[in-house]
């Protein structure tokens, strides 16, 4: 057991470097992440189950194993900063993508894989990158709790009402039966589990192991989308690229400058634009692939595929960039 909660360390502290290199190894060799996206079976609304939808699951889950009654205990004790958080998510992200696609106009299929990234939860590994580069993790974990529990309903909604202006007709269901299946379910089986077993030693021994699955999980999801979509990240064009490149930079911007006007703390302001600009865009690739309605716009997949290996990247070096700020203020 120890010597895998040493692996798990080593995963976690080089995340980046694994899912890069991960990244890179898929777009050689896409075969190699070719499992990712086997096809298990279909769910009743005629969305698709894939390894892909059981590798989130299992990172859901260990994000549950984490949350204990004390977390939700530190919600409710700080409302207005959770409140500030999840507004800042499900107000900055999906509505600068909207912006963005109609800044760049982008085709309606690519606009709506943008939206869709948009409209997601924070990503559990920012959780991670809050960790390394000093923020406030309680902070994170509940952010991305909050946003995760409210995407059922706030993610189909945004979409629906932010792509109503493509020709592509979307519809709330699939998503809000997708995201309960892969996010929700998993969450709520950790954090019952966490309650009841949590005080035992040996369950706590395997908790340690759970960030390092976590990454591995986050590396896999990268590999099986480059696996899928890599052949199409240079052919669609620069302009997919910029949507990206802008939407990330801009959601870390806006999400600091949200917790400066609010007052935060540095660490709170370094959570909230990180949790903010890295949204769940492994989420968004899911949905894109495998949900029913967007079998009309594959190209929409592309850009969330890009999305999530661009904000795995990028997150690691805005944290990087933070810690490095600290290193020099102790130097």
């Amino acid at each position: 057991m120890k010597t895998l909660q040493k692996i798990s360390k080593f995963l976690s502290d080089y995340t980046s470097i694994v899912v890069i290199a991960v990244a890179v190894i898929t777009f050689l060799v896409p075969v190699m992440m070719a499992w990712v996206n086997q096809l298990l079976f279909m769910d009743p609304v005629g969305n698709k189950f894939t390894s892909q939808s059981i590798i989130i699951g299992v990172i859901m889950f260990s994000m549950g194993l984490t949350l204990t009654t004390q977390d939700f205990k530190i919600l409710a004790q700080r409302p207005l900063d959770i409140c500030i958080g999840a507004g800042a998510q499900y107000l900055i992200m999906p509505f600068l993508a909207f912006g963005i696609t109609r800044l760049l106009h982008l085709p309606d299929a690519i606009a709506l894989g943008l939206i869709l990234v948009g409209c997601c939860p924070g990503g559990v590994s920012s959780n991670i990158m809050s960790y390394l580069c000093g923020g406030d993790v309680a902070f994170s974990v509940g952010m991305t709790t909050v946003s995760t529990l409210l995407s059922p309903v706030m993610t189909p909604l945004l979409v629906s009402f932010l792509a109503s202006g493509t020709k592509i007709a979307v519809k709330g269901l699939p998503m809000f039966v997708s995201i309960i299946e892969t996010v929700i379910l998993p969450i709520a089986i950790g954090f019952v589990l966490n309650y009841f077993f949590g005080k035992k030693k040996v369950f706590q021994e395997l908790q340690k192991v759970m960030p390092g699955i976590a990454v591995l999980g986050l590396a896999c999801v990268v590999g099986g989308v480059i696996s899928s979509q890599g052949s199409k990240f240079f052919t669609s064009g620069a302009v997919i690229f910029a949507a990206v490149l802008l939407h990330n930079s801009l959601g870390y911007l806006l999400g600091y400058t949200a917790g400066r006007i609010t007052g935060m703390n540095t660490a709170k302001k370094r959570t909230i634009s990180i949790e903010v600009g890295m949204q769940n865009a492994g989420l968004a690739t899911n949905l894109a692939t495998t949900t029913a309605q967007f079998a009309a716009a594959p190209e929409s997949a592309v850009i969330c595929a890009v999305s999530c290996v661009w904000h795995s990247i990028s997150g690691t070096l805005l944290a990087g960039f933070f810690a490095g700020l600290d290193k020099k203020k102790l130097k």
